[in-house]
């Protein structure tokens, strides 16, 4: 397999052509994508859209997904541009959320539990030719229905209330956290224990990343007390992080 020119760099992983038609998405760090692979040819299976799978054998990498190419902007690439209204992207947002959570556990023996994607904004929707595609399922869960709407809610508000966002993608976000809670609230709600649930998930998620990124200057710092600078850079990593979806969980209940 030739593995071409890098494509794009999510957060926790990369992407590269290797012909016109599939490209290889490649895990940071060696995070085995064996159950992201399994829950979506289990979505796939009930005909919810996610991107075609390629051939995995004993001969590929644990951290590896070959998936089909996909065409088209993000939705978020499309809010923006003024493609798209918030309350366009909501209603798609929203149906999407419901409609994957029409599908039943696969593992889990709770009948109410469903499957979860854990990170679905609108820049992981993209709009291809033949409908809106979910794409990034590195955070997948299965569970109550109403942690995921949570989860998007607070992924938008937290970029709403960070002061290091963009003055448009602030604004954005925040339309768009509006247009949505309509939508969730008729879909069940996002009741506060599961608010807090998302919040403590990706202020943990979080710390985890930015811990990640500080290790190449981490490793090569003379200091004597190293291990005490990057004990205390992980400490205020997660402090600046439950500030901000302290914030976040704030906005979305006052939005409610």
């Amino acid at each position: 397999m030739r593995i071409g020119e890098l494509l794009g760099a999510g957060r926790t992983a990369d992407v590269y052509a290797l012909d016109e038609n599939w490209v290889l998405r490649r895990n940071r760090d060696g995070l085995d994508a064996t159950r992201e692979w399994a829950v979506m040819s289990y979505l796939s299976a009930h005909g919810y859209p996610v991107p075609r799978l390629g051939p995995r054998d004993a001969t590929t990498a644990p951290c590896d997904l070959v998936l089909r190419r996909l065409t088209g902007p993000t939705m978020l690439e499309s809010l923006e541009s003024g493609d798209l209204t918030a309350s366009e992207v909501a209603t798609v947002l929203a149906g999407l959320l419901a409609e994957l959570h029409t599908v039943p556990a696969r593992l889990s023996p709770q009948p109410e539990d469903r499957i979860l994607h854990l990170d679905l904004h609108p820049g992981n929707v993209v709009l291809t030719p033949r409908g809106p595609v979910v794409i990034d399922w590195s955070d997948t869960a299965e569970g109550a229905p109403a942690l995921d709407r949570a989860m998007t809610a607070l992924i938008l508000a937290r970029t709403a209330v960070d002061p290091r966002a963009r003055d448009a993608a602030s604004a954005c976000a925040l339309a768009l956290l509006n247009a949505l809670v309509p939508h969730f609230s008729a879909s069940g709600g996002m009741p506060a224990a599961h608010l807090a649930e998302a919040a403590a998930r990706r202020t943990a998620d979080a710390t985890r990343g930015g811990a990640a990124h500080k290790r190449h200057d981490s490793n090569n710092s003379h200091d004597e007390d190293g291990g005490d600078v990057r004990a205390h850079r992980k400490r205020s990593d997660s402090m600046d992080e439950a500030d901000l979806f302290g914030r976040a969980v704030a906005l979305v209940t006052e939005v409610m």
